[in-house]
C-alpha cells in the first residue's frame, strides 16, 4: 500500500495531523494498536459496553467523541488494532494486524506515540495489585472498573487529581492521596492557568471532592514500600525534600487493597531511536525527545514528530502540534505553497503557545526527581521484565558499564518485552550517578521488534512447500 502520509497514533496529536493533512490534499493513512482514535486523554468504552443514560457524558468523552466523528467524516483510512512492530531507512513500515502482516510505504510518517509513564521503583512495585495511574485510568475510562475498593494514589503531576476523583465518582474509595510535589509548587503553577478557567475550576473542584470525602492527601511524601497483607497492601510512606531524597521522619503507615502510582511521562521514542533520528535530553520535557525544527521534522529525511513524543506540553497542545506537523508535511510534498503554509501555521502556534503553557508547568512537576533516583534501596527491583536491581545495576556500572546500552549487554536490564520503556528512563539516571550526565549516560538504541510479535505472526500462514528449496550443486 502507499500513501503520501503514514500517521502513528491516533491520540490528539495524530487525529488532528490526519485531518489537516487531509485538508492540504495529501493521501492519509492513520493506524494505532487501539481500537479506534482518542488515545490516552479520549479513550473510548469498549463497542460492546453501552454508557449510562441517566448521567452526563464528561467534557472529555464528548470531546473524544467530536474527535472520532471528524474522522470518519473526513473519510481517512484508519487502520485500528494495527501494531507497528518495524520500520527501514527507506519508510517501509511492517504492521501486523486482524488479518496478519503487511507493509506499508508512505513518502513520509508522522510519530505521534504520546508517553509512556515513569514509576520511580520502591520495594514491592512490581506486587499484584500495584499498577500506574495511566492503567487506572484505562480502568475507569474505558472499562468503567476500579483499580480496587480501596486504593492509595501516589506519585507525581495532575494524574493524582483525575485518578483519585475518577475512583470517588466510580463508588470506590480513596485511603489517601501521595504527592511528591509541596503545596508551594502547586501554587507556583497558578500563573500557567492565565487564561484557562475552565482548568481552575476542575482543579478547586477535584480538590473540594477530595475535601468532602475526608481523603488525607500528603504532600512532599513519597511510598518507600508495600508489602502484602492478607488481601491487601501495607502501604508506608515518608517525607522527602524538594529533590525527591528521603527525609529522617516517622513513617506513616497506610491500608489498601490496590496502589495506583506514577512519577510523570516520558516521551514515546521508539519509532526515532529505530531509525537513528538525533535526540537530545531535556528533564522538563520529559526526557529524551527527537531533535526537530519549528515544523515537527527530524533528523531522518521525511520522518516528521508532534505531539508529547516530541516533549511533553498536553492533550491540547498536542493537537496543534499535530496540525502543524502536517502543515510541514503538505509543504515539504508538494501539496501547499509557502503563502499558505505560513497563513494557516499562524494560528496553530498561537493556539499551541496558550495551551503549551499549562502543560509545560505540568511536565515540570512532573519531571524526574534526582534524590528520587538516589534514593532508590539498593535491593529494588528496577527492571521488571528481567528482574534488575538497582545494585546489579550499580555493581555494573562500577565495573566499566560507561551508558545504558552497556548496561543492558552486562545485565539485560531493557531486554525484556517492553524493550526498555518502563525502565529505561530510571536506569538511565542511576547510570548518570556515576557516569556525570543524562547525555554521557545515553538511552537505549531502538531495535526492532517495536513491539512483542510473534514469528508465527511475522511469518503468516504457510506451509512447507512455499519454502524455497536450492537445486542441489552439480558434481
Amino acid at each position: 500500500m502507499t500513501s503520501d502520509l503514514l500517521i502513528i497514533g491516533a491520540g490528539p496529536a495524530g487525529a488532528r495531523a490526519a485531518l489537516r493533512a487531509k485538508a492540504c490534499g495529501l493521501s492519509v493513512l492513520l493506524v494505532d494498536e487501539n481500537p479506534d482514535a482518542g488515545g490516552q486523554v479520549w479513550r473510548p468504552l469498549p463497542n460492546t459496553f453501552s454508557r449510562r443514560t441517566d448521567a452526563p457524558a464528561s467534557a472529555e468523552a464528548q470531546d473524544g467523541d467530536a474527535l472520532r466523528r471528524e474522522l470518519r467524516q473526513a473519510g481517512i483510512e484508519c487502520r485500528f488494532g494495527h501494531k507497528v512492530w518495524n520500520i527501514g531507512s527507506d519508510l517501509r513500515t511492517d504492521v501486523i494486524g486482524p488479518e496478519g502482516s503487511v507493509s506499508w510505504r508512505p513518502k513520509a510518517v508522522l510519530v505521534a506515540t504520546g508517553t509512556t509513564e515513569r514509576v520511580v521503583p520502591f520495594p514491592g512495585w512490581t506486587l499484584p495489585g500495584v499498577i500506574g495511574l495511566a492503567a487506572a485510568t484505562i480502568l475507569l475510562k474505558s472499562q468503567n472498573l476500579l483499580p480496587g475498593r480501596r486504593t492509595v494514589v501516589a506519585g507525581s503531576g495532575p494524574l493524582l487529581l483525575a485518578v483519585a476523583n475518577g475512583i470517588l465518582k466510580a463508588g470506590g474509595e480513596v485511603a489517601a492521596v501521595v504527592d511528591l510535589a509541596s503545596r508551594g509548587e502547586w501554587v507556583g503553577t497558578l500563573p500557567s492557568l492565565l487564561g484557562r478557567p475552565d482548568l481552575v475550576r476542575q482543579g478547586a473542584a477535584w480538590q473540594w471532592k477530595l475535601r468532602a470525602a475526608g481523603v488525607p492527601v500528603y504532600y512532599r511524601h513519597a511510598i518507600r514500600s508495600a508489602s502484602q497483607v492478607d488481601e491487601g497492601f501495607a502501604i508506608r510512606i515518608g517525607r522527602v525534600d524538594a529533590a525527591g531524597a528521603p527525609v529522617e521522619a516517622p513513617l506513616v503507615e497506610l491500608y489498601a487493597d490496590a496502589v495506583a502510582v506514577g512519577n510523570g511521562l516520558v516521551p514515546g521514542t521508539d519509532v526515532t531511536r529505530l531509525l537513528r533520528a538525533r535526540h537530545r535530553f531535556e528533564g522538563r520535557l520529559g526526557g529524551w525527545i527527537a531533535r526537530s525544527d519549528e515544523g515537527g521534522r527530524t533528523s531522518v529525511p521525511g520522518l516528521y514528530i508532534a505531539g508529547d513524543g516530541a516533549g511533553i506540553a498536553g492533550a491540547a497542545a498536542a493537537g496543534a502540534h499535530g496540525e502543524i506537523a502536517a502543515l510541514a508535511c503538505a509543504l515539504d510534498l508538494g501539496t501547499i505553497d509557502q503563502v499558505a503554509y505560513v497563513r494557516e501555521r499562524a494560528p496553530l502556534v498561537a493556539q499551541w503557545t496558550r495551551s503549551a503553557r499549562f502543560g509545560r508547568a505540568m511536565a515540570g512537576l512532573m519531571a524526574l526527581r534526582g534524590g528520587s533516583v538516589e534514593g532508590i534501596a539498593p535491593e529494588t527491583i528496577v527492571c521488571r521484565c528481567e528482574d534488575v536491581t538497582r545494585a546489579e545495576i550499580d555493581a555494573a556500572v562500577r565495573d566499566g558499564a560507561r551508558d545504558v546500552n552497556q548496561l543492558k549487554a552486562w545485565t539485560r536490564c531493557g531486554m525484556g518485552p517492553c524493550q526498555g520503556r518502563t525502565c529505561g528512563d530510571v536506569a538511565g539516571a542511576l547510570v548518570a550517578l556515576q557516569a556525570g550526565s543524562r547525555e554521557a549516560a545515553g538511552c537505549f538504541t531502538g531495535r526492532a521488534p517495536l513491539r512483542p510479535v510473534s514469528l508465527a505472526e511475522v511469518a503468516g500462514p504457510y506451509t512447507y512447500a512455499d519454502i524455497p528449496i536450492p537445486k542441489a550443486a552439480p558434481l
